[in-house]
């Protein structure tokens, strides 16, 4: 149910804003978006049993919510059948454009470190996957390699290099400082959706929000990427068919991880981060319950001895769970704030 409430949402969303945000595109994005929507849906149909057959079942962490421990055995790896759809789509839809096959490449690049450590975790029947030091040992030369394709891009494009715009008009001179900025929101974006699958439809969910809203928010200025956006956020929904609760396939970290990328690579490409953090403001906030809880617990446990928690659990949706929010509810939740998060930066865009 919540996932046809989000499909009409997005497809309101798309109509809404192309009306009273001219500047908007309408049509221009619904249809790549229903498009890999329906490719999803129909391509789980055989990829879900094809996981199951193979013994592709979720590795639940016992320290988790207890609850959890019921989905163990449901197949998981479901990024697999979202990136080749919503990607090759993509790339399609755009005749091949070089911003796109570039946030492809990153995005297939992070699916790809992402299907490694589902791999590893469900060959060896534990959470460990690959390590955190590995795992940014594969993600780096991927992030440095983008970048240098983006320093390429903007030059020959005549784009200032180094200078953050914001709203209203306002710009952030960093320099060459904006190279460790890029790397940090490659890597965080994708950290912080990972996070954030953790419940059925959660992420799915919250991300084909997100990418719709980037999708919205560079519509006017960078058509082809609003393609590549609307693409992947039709997987992401066409993703809820199987994902919604009780779900019967997890995305993973193959998709988790690509879905950061994506939207890193689109912040990046159109010069929008700061439309990054208002639309990614979930997944940001997702990301610093758990620094914020493990700084806590540290620190208290240096100061007395015994580690406090400011969270029942991190991340947050884990705390609203273990507070006696059911996960309807939680993702329902966490649906209606993106989506107000999208109207704020469309609003702050077009007023700017």
């Amino acid at each position: 149910m919540l996932a046809f409430v989000l499909a009409l949402g997005l497809i309101s969303l798309i109509l809404g804003t192309s009306y009273f945000f001219p500047a908007v595109p309408g049509f221009g994005i619904l249809i790549p978006l229903m498009l890999s929507s329906i490719g999803v849906v129909l391509s789980g149909k055989f990829v879900i049993p094809m996981l199951r057959k193979v013994k592709a079942g979720q590795i639940v962490r016992e320290d988790g919510p207890q609850a959890h421990l019921a989905k163990t055995g449901t197949p998981t790896m479901g990024g697999i059948f979202i990136l080749p759809v919503g990607l090759s789509i993509a790339l399609i839809w755009s005749g091949f454009n070089p911003a796109v096959i570039a946030a492809c490449l990153l995005t297939f690049g992070f699916g790809f470190v992402g299907w490694l450590d589902d791999w590893l975790i469900l060959r060896y029947k534990s959470n460990k996957g690959v390590s955190p030091m590995a795992k940014l040992g594969l993600q780096t030369p991927m992030a440095i390699a983008f970048c240098l394709w983006l320093n390429h891009y903007l030059s020959i494009n005549g784009q200032s290099i180094g200078l953050v715009n914001l709203p209203f008009g306002w710009a952030l001179p960093l320099g060459l400082l904006f190279w460790p900025l890029a790397l940090f929101v490659i890597f965080g974006s994708s950290h912080s959706t990972n996070l954030t699958d953790g419940l059925d439809g959660l992420a799915g969910g919250t991300g084909a929000i997100a990418l719709l809203g980037m999708a919205l928010l560079v519509g006017a200025t960078h058509p082809e990427l609003a393609g590549f956006c609307a693409c992947l956020s039709g997987s992401y929904l066409g993703f809820l068919w199987h994902n919604r609760n009780p779900a019967r396939v997890f995305m993973g970290d193959t998709g988790s991880l690509a879905l950061g990328a994506a939207l890193a690579a689109t912040a990046l490409i159109t010069n929008t981060l700061w439309g990054l953090v208002i639309v990614g403001a979930l997944f940001v906030w997702e990301c610093l319950s758990v620094i914020v809880q493990v700084s806590y617990f540290k620190s208290t446990k240096r100061s007395t001895g015994v580690g406090k928690r400011l969270f029942k659990m991190a991340p947050y949706h884990h705390h609203l769970e273990l507070s006696g929010w059911h996960e309807t509810q939680i993702v329902a939740t966490f649906y209606i704030v993106g989506m107000a998060l999208v109207i704020l930066a469309i609003a702050l865009n077009y007023f700017s």
